[in-house]
């Protein structure tokens, strides 16, 4: 692998290009390290604790009676933070399924798409959460479902 660094006054952000003949494990690889979350733990609150939670184990972050709630294997923590600002820190893990709650990528298990009814994710803890048409393509681009992106 080669790598080059090019600094000059004109770039006021970070560009990356990736420059290669196939798509391979190691292109995979590089891809989730440069798409990975800004941060790896959030804190989240109850009644008795302040808890820096890693973002491999919450499930769900979702609104509900207008406060933000993480959901986790054992309990919920609420969150400080908007829903909005929670989307753009952790967008690399986290998908907007409907309009209240993000999905921890690495959670999804499987989309049950019925014929009548709405489709549903299914999760690592068995939660189903209804998946809005609105932002299922956007669910399916990040999981790189379908031809496009296949």
């Amino acid at each position: 692998m080669k790598v080059q660094l090019t600094v000059h006054e004109q770039y006021k952000e970070i560009e990356v290009h990736v420059f290669t003949d196939a798509y391979t494990n190691e292109v995979e690889q590089l891809m989730k390290t440069l798409k990975s979350p800004k941060t790896s733990m959030v804190d989240g609150y109850n009644a008795t604790e302040i808890r820096m939670l890693k973002l491999d184990d919450i499930f769900t972050i979702y609104v509900e009676d207008a406060k933000v709630y993480f959901q986790t294997a054992e309990e919920e923590f609420e969150s400080k933070r908007k829903l909005y600002e929670l989307e753009a820190l952790l967008e690399s893990s986290f998908v907007k399924v409907n309009k209240s709650t993000l999905v921890n990528l690495s959670k999804i298990v499987s989309i049950q798409i019925g014929i009548v009814s709405t489709p549903q994710l299914v999760l690592d803890n068995e939660t189903t959460i209804h998946i809005s048409r609105k932002y299922f393509k956007l669910l399916k681009e990040k999981l790189m479902m379908g031809r496009e992106n296949g």
